[in-house]
């Protein structure tokens, strides 16, 4: 059960990002986040209402606390999406994602038997193989390896892969601290986070205005307002099934298979705008389904 709630997940947040990434780069992270965390609201509550549960205080609060870490990295990953290749920065930021939680499982006491542990082992690399870029970057500047200035130092810090860690850092606390939410309280700390994450986008927004940043283009269309709002909706609901799948088992299995979200990614991709995929990324998906086997057996 909890493998099939966290691989639900990765498939979710995978197509999740590829659209809402497909939004981010017609117009802005920030911009496309206005449409995707709200409508994840409404459905999160519509969700929390329909499963019962109390909205216990502290649940609530462990929840809230994960949505602004969530928030934080969605508008990271979102800005990451827009600046390198989804085939990158996906990875990267679920690798980030992944270590962190599994970290924190195994020094709360988690075990897992010896088949398990050699599949997440290979979930871990394969996320890794997929993550790989090609060797040089293409536009990079003369002298880019040496040591950079001001300039240099901005640029790297607004990179897509920097960004991409940087993510999924703040998507691993929020893998833990909705574990840290406990069970018993429904669906409701899901609904926490989400007001969490609706606060840190709405913060955004007014800084942006108050220092007179332009926010970027609208996000205009039929099709791309549908796009985002089917990634929220997408995105909503692989919350839940993460949620279900780390209070049914344990914090590091769940987070590791539900970080395998960039092989969707990087296949949408392939697909949608011809990024080319790798030998050692195909390796690295074939090394997934190997880990998800033997976690599944074990």
């Amino acid at each position: 059960m909890v493998t099939a709630l966290a691989l639900g997940a990765a498939l979710a947040y995978g197509v999740a990002d590829f659209l809402g990434g497909a939004v981010a780069r017609k117009s802005t992270a920030l911009r496309a986040l206005t449409w995707c965390v709200p409508v994840g609201l409404l459905v999160v509550l519509a969700s929390a209402l329909l499963s019962g549960g109390s909205a216990g205080p502290l649940p609530m609060t462990w929840g809230f606390l994960g949505g602004l870490s969530g928030g934080a990295g969605l508008i990271t990953f979102y800005r990451a999406l827009a600046r390198g290749p989804m085939s990158v920065v996906a990875p990267v930021s679920a690798l980030a994602a992944a270590i962190l939680p599994a970290g924190v499982g195994v020094l709360r006491g988690e075990r897992l038997d010896a088949s398990a542990v050699v599949g997440v082992l290979l979930c871990l690399i394969a996320i890794g193989l997929v993550s790989m870029e090609a060797g040089n970057t293409p536009n990079a500047a003369p002298g880019a390896d040496a040591a950079p200035g001001a300039n240099g130092w901005r640029r790297l810090l607004d990179s897509g892969p920097f960004m991409a860690g940087l993510s999924g850092s703040l998507f691993g606390i929020f893998f833990i601290l909705l574990k840290t939410a406990g069970d018993g309280t429904g669906l409701w700390p899901i609904v926490g986070a989400r007001v969490g994450t609706l606060s840190v986008i709405l913060t955004a927004l007014l800084v942006m205005t108050v220092r007179g940043g332009g926010l970027g283009p609208k996000v205009s269309g039929r099709t791309m307002i549908g796009l985002a709002l089917l990634s929220g909706t997408l995105d909503a609901g692989a919350n839940v099934l993460y949620f279900l799948a780390a209070q049914k088992g344990m914090l590091s299995l769940a987070a590791i298979l539900t970080s395998l979200y960039p092989a969707i990614t990087v296949l949408l991709a392939r697909i949608a705008y011809s990024e080319r995929l790798r030998v050692v990324q195909r390796v690295g998906m074939a090394v997934a389904v190997a880990g998800v086997t033997l976690v599944t057996v074990g």
